[in-house]
């Protein structure tokens, strides 16, 4: 699966890392989410669902492999 995520719509409100601390990093220099687009492990689906929906900026999209 896929996660992307909007680094212009990332308001670093930190939600994310909080709900889905084993998918999500912060950066420490910035204090936004700056990982962009990325590979996850589809065992993982639940977990980075948790952390984008609680985005309030909605910059976070989680996409399942066709």
């Amino acid at each position: 699966m896929k996660v992307s995520v909007d680094p212009d719509g990332c308001m670093g409100h930190g939600m994310c890392q909080a709900m889905a601390p084993e998918v999500y990093e912060i950066s420490q220099s910035s204090g936004m989410n700056e990982m962009g687009v990325f590979d996850l492990d589809p065992a993982r689906r639940d977990m980075a669902l948790r952390g984008a929906l609680a985005c309030p900026e909605r910059a976070i999209l989680v996409e399942d492999a066709d």
